[in-house]
């Protein structure tokens, strides 16, 4: 199995590693001072699983690597468009594209069923630029349940986690899936195969609609948010609006908003991805969520008023932090 994991930061180099030591052939592609100390020492992960190095291929060109069975996506859904040069030396007829992401994405309603099979989101494929680019039918969802951060160029330290759920857009359990699958539990991590994995979207995307954009808003920690009644009141409606539009499309949540707080609440002070790309002066991964959300509000008829609000207030953060 040949994999290239095109944006090797914490999760993807976390991801190379392990499949390397499962004995597939990485290559991971990277840029700056952490491919610099890949290329000279490896991928060295710190985790409470105990520490171990990986010496998997690693550049910054991806025609050195040519066409690939399985491509895995690090890298933020905001840079999806624009990765056309980066993934077509990658390609061939039948590579498929397991893209880690948060939020809706692109492929959504690829093979969905129902009234709105085919239908594309502006919010997350404008103009169909994502779609040109990354092909539906080479899409496998990947719902990441681990938390890794980079603790220095080449060093990941992996926090918490190890669960990679994956699935077909049309729910089958494909060749192409269980084989991934395997070689990800060979490399010690958990890749659940899982017919709807939408449900697994949404379940995380509670999370990231509510704590992401108000972290950054509010400068909070997940613990901080939690802990202030009125910002904790803002999350629980924001979480029942999002399950409101869950339901409008046939996706029935297995969490309740309670026990997503709870959940969160016990994280303690960690700053979200958003906050942190905030503080890093780097683009804000927002229209994945609460767009996306709010444009699938509209096709359903769902009234989210509260998420509108903090759309809007989180857009011209957005927008602030660009200029």
């Amino acid at each position: 199995m040949k994999v290239a994991v095109l944006g090797a930061g914490a999760i993807g180099a976390y991801v190379g590693a392990a499949l390397h030591r499962a004995g597939a052939d990485v290559h991971l592609v990277a840029r700056g001072p952490h491919l610099a100390a890949m290329k000279q020492h490896g991928v060295r992960v710190l985790s409470p699983r105990g520490d171990f190095t990986a010496r998997p291929h690693a550049t910054d060109d991806p025609a050195e690597v040519g066409p690939v069975d399985y491509v895995f996506l690090g890298l933020k859904a905001n840079a999806y468009a624009a990765c056309g040069p980066l993934i077509a030396p990658l390609l061939h007829d039948t590579t498929a594209v397991v893209a880690a992401q948060n939020g809706i994405p692109w492929w959504y309603f690829h093979r969905h069923g129902g009234p709105h099979d085919g239908h594309r989101l502006e919010s997350v494929d404008p103009s169909g630029a994502v779609g040109a680019v990354l092909a539906p039918q080479r899409a496998i969802g990947c719902v990441v349940y681990a938390a890794t951060e980079l603790e220095g160029p080449g060093v990941v330290r992996h926090l918490e986690g190890t669960r990679f759920s994956i699935g077909e857009p049309d729910r089958s359990v494909s060749a192409r899936c269980l084989a991934f699958s395997g070689a990800m539990v060979d490399g010690g991590l958990k890749c659940p195969v899982e017919p709807e994995l939408r449900g697994d979207i949404w379940v995380k995307l509670l999370g990231n609609i509510s704590f992401n954009p108000i972290s950054a808003l509010a400068r909070a920690t997940m613990r901080q948010m939690c802990l202030h009644g009125g910002t904790r009141r803002v999350i629980e409606i924001m979480m029942n609006e999002t399950l409101a539009v869950a339901r409008a499309l046939g996706c029935e949540v297995g969490v309740s908003v309670e026990r997503r707080l709870a959940g969160a609440e016990r994280v303690g002070d960690h700053r979200t991805s958003t906050l942190q790309d905030l503080e890093r002066g780097k683009p804000l991964e927002l229209d994945v969520l609460l767009p996306a959300v709010v444009e699938l509000a509209e096709i359903t008829g769902v009234e989210v008023p509260t998420l509108r609000t903090v759309h809007a207030l989180s857009d011209l953060l957005a927008l602030r932090s660009a200029a």
